[in-house]
């Protein structure tokens, strides 16, 4: 049975299954196709796991919308963000040029890259919406490398499940799976609008995943793991694990 026929039929099974049964029996399906997010908190929901299985069978390539640029939001809103702590104010106070992000875990290549190692690959920019969980949203260029690209130069490993990225503020780290990691507008960014990524949003870098919610485009990365399984604290928070819109 080829890969499309295979996903129309799992789909129809889960959708079947939830009108028929309900969640739970939709969410055994789900877990026999091997469609389960990571537990978060120890359990996951009946409807966090059809919700997941749902959009992995659904919509696995498909792109977040992207905007024309005269559409760009006049003054895009930057969320409240913790002080800076003492080693970002050291790093900012040398223009970030000892900024290091590493990438370790299931790699074949173990690697840290600087600002100026980053912005050296090739980039791709996309025009798409930040969607916060409050309720607000702006639309905004993001520019910066994709992170499939970083995944190949440090050799993701093929037991690799999920990324895990981590915030040099502490209280915000974030984590997908390697279909959202490997998509083509999954960003490591470093400009915003034309211009260094600032602070409020993030500065200098932030992951940018377009098609999950603002929380998990997590702001000023320095550190990801590739990894086969999450830790409990890399899943679990205020907010459910996978974010899709």
């Amino acid at each position: 049975m080829n890969p499309l026929s295979r996903r129309k039929l799992i789909s129809t099974g889960l959708a079947t299954a939830a009108g028929a049964a309900g969640l739970a029996t939709a969410a055994r399906l789900a877990d026999h196709a091997g469609l389960m997010p990571p537990p978060q908190g120890g359990f996951y929901t009946p409807g966090d796991s059809l919700t997941y299985a749902a959009q992995r069978l659904l919509t696995r390539h498909t792109l977040a919308r992207e905007f024309r640029r005269d559409q760009i939001s006049p003054k895009p809103f930057p969320n409240p963000t913790s002080p800076k702590s003492d080693e970002y104010k050291r790093l900012e106070a040398g223009s970030f040029t000892d900024w290091r992000l590493t990438v370790e875990g299931l790699v074949e290549r173990p690697m840290t890259f600087s600002l100026a190692d980053l912005k050296s690959l090739p980039a791709r920019s996309n025009i798409t919406s930040l969607v916060c969980e409050e309720g607000w949203s702006y639309i905004a260029e993001w520019t910066g490398v994709p992170l499939s690209l970083v995944l190949e130069r440090v050799g993701a490993l093929p037991q690799a499940r999920y990324v895990a990225y981590y915030s040099i503020q502490q209280g915000w780290d974030g984590s997908i799976d390697m279909d959202d990691a490997l998509h083509p507008q999954t960003l490591i960014t470093h400009t915003f609008n034309g211009a260094d990524l600032p602070y409020g949003h993030g500065g200098p870098l932030r992951m940018r995943v377009p098609r999950q919610l603002g929380y998990k485009s997590v702001k000023f990365i320095n550190h990801i793991r590739v990894v086969d399984h999450l830790k409990p604290a890399e899943v679990a928070g205020d907010y459910s694990w996978y974010a899709g819109i």
